[in-house]
């Protein structure tokens, strides 16, 4: 019985494998099989490919400048006092609106405290008059209509008793025109009752109470004024860099507290020559290198050119703004930092440019993938290249490659030297370049 078991069990596990392997060697219908190297290898790998331009470029020219925050501020005290709480340190981020120090406000505390309370009793008292005022105006409203109602019926008996004559009693008709009269008097005396709830002093003094709520609120807002001058704030999203005073010392209106600098943004300030001041384009990315930061580049735009020459040097100061990072909490640019600037401002050369996908990033230096094609079959072979100016998605490069050349703009990222690759063509649109105004540095 055993054996039988066993041999069953051998003769299941064989059939498992016949029928793998015929799977293995009968492809499924519908599937699509990937097409395979001589002798069964898997296929090269497919890139897109585009050719080498050439295209006149401006030279650049280097400018050495100083990296600068977008906005310094020098916080000052908006009242006297001792500082009882200074709230930051020296390269802390602060945010708008945080408070920076605070003066004593304990008396001005209290002042505000019972301004508060004040006004709370006037609005009180200001509710309780309005409220009553209004009771009696209601009040006195429907005594005028009963009175009205009253004169109307007394008028009507008397022309009543006169469409009679002489069959009434003439005492009878003299108590009727008596009532009315009396109706008339009470209807008089019943408006001039309303008049002094609304046009009287009783209207005047609730009209003083409004006032009294008035001055009062205006109170409560001095006090508070008064009040946050004791805290200093910060003006915009930045950096401490500076602190002016410390606990326990006493500031005058004025005096300065802390310095902050914005870094979200900074602007390299440098000198250009009257020369080159006109070829400058504001719209063209420019190539910053810092060298307290080896190894890596920066992309800006020219953000201001102050229309006044240094009289001796015959330079105009020129702001090129950065986008900054924040590292650990720090800004990446800090103020102060050296920066080297390149402008297209010379005389057009002939520059090869290649799309910026080309470029691959990461090793010694930067390199291209060339795909040359020889005996039927495409290989690929790296280029190192020196990176210059940009125009729009184009680059400028510098090294053993010509126009012409196909370069791998798409898989680039998978392929090793000398590779077979199957190669498909792009095109990859080249903008119009017309001089300086349309060259920048790479950022790449």
């Amino acid at each position: 019985m055993q054996r039988g078991t066993r041999n069953l069990a051998i003769g299941g596990f064989l059939a498992i494998v016949l029928a793998a392997g015929v799977a293995a060697l009968w492809p499924r219908p519908g599937v699509a099989q990937a097409p395979k190297g001589p002798g069964g290898a898997p296929p090269p790998p497919k890139v897109r490919v585009t050719p080498v331009q050439e295209a006149a470029l401006a030279q650049q020219r280097a400018f050495v400048g100083t990296i600068k925050p977008i906005r310094r501020s020098v916080v000052g005290s908006a009242a006297p006092g001792r500082v009882e709480h200074y709230l930051v340190n020296e390269g802390d981020a602060v945010q708008a609106g945080q408070p920076i120090a605070h003066l004593r406000r304990g008396i001005i505390q209290a002042e505000l405290d019972a301004a508060k309370a004040q006004l709370a009793v006037r609005q009180a008292e200001l509710a309780e008059m309005e409220q009553s005022h209004q009771e009696e105006i209601e009040q006195a409203q429907a005594k005028l209509q009963t009175c009205e109602a009253n004169l109307a019926f007394r008028r009507a008996k008397v022309e009543r008793d006169r469409a009679l004559g002489t069959s009434i009693a003439r005492e009878l008709m003299e108590e009727d025109n008596s009532l009315a009269a009396q109706a008339t008097a009470a209807v008089r005396e019943a408006k001039a009752a309303l008049r002094m709830l609304t046009d009287g002093p009783r209207q005047q003094k609730t009209e003083q109470h409004r006032a009294w709520v008035a001055v009062q609120t205006a109170e409560v807002q001095r006090l508070s004024e008064q009040f946050e001058r004791h805290t200093m704030f910060a003006p915009f999203n930045g950096f401490v860099t500076t602190e002016h005073t410390e606990v326990g010392q006493w500031v005058m209106q004025g005096d300065p507290v802390a310095e902050i600098v914005e870094l979200d943004k900074v602007d390299v300030e440098i000198a250009v020559l009257e020369d080159y001041v006109a070829q400058l384009d504001p719209d063209a990315d420019v190539q910053i290198e810092v060298p307290a930061l080896p190894g890596q580049q920066f992309v800006g735009r020219i953000a201001l050119v102050v229309p006044q020459a240094d009289a001796k040097a015959r330079t105009f100061p020129v702001k090129v703004r950065i986008e900054n990072q924040v590292v650990g909490g720090q800004p990446l640019l800090k103020a102060g930092m050296f920066a080297r600037v390149s402008l297209p401002v010379g005389q057009p050369v002939s520059r090869i440019m290649v799309p910026k996908d080309a470029v691959v990033l990461g090793g010694p230096s930067p390199l291209v993938f060339v795909a040359a094609t020889a005996g039927g079959k495409t290989t690929i072979r790296p280029v190192p290249v020196t990176l210059g100016p940009s125009v729009g998605t184009w680059l400028a490069i510098s090294g053993p490659i010509h126009a012409g050349e196909m370069v791998v703009v798409e898989g680039n990222e998978r392929i090793r030297p000398g590779q077979e690759v199957r190669p498909e063509m792009v095109h990859v649109q080249f903008p119009v370049v017309a001089g300086p105004s349309e060259s920048a540095e790479a950022t790449r």
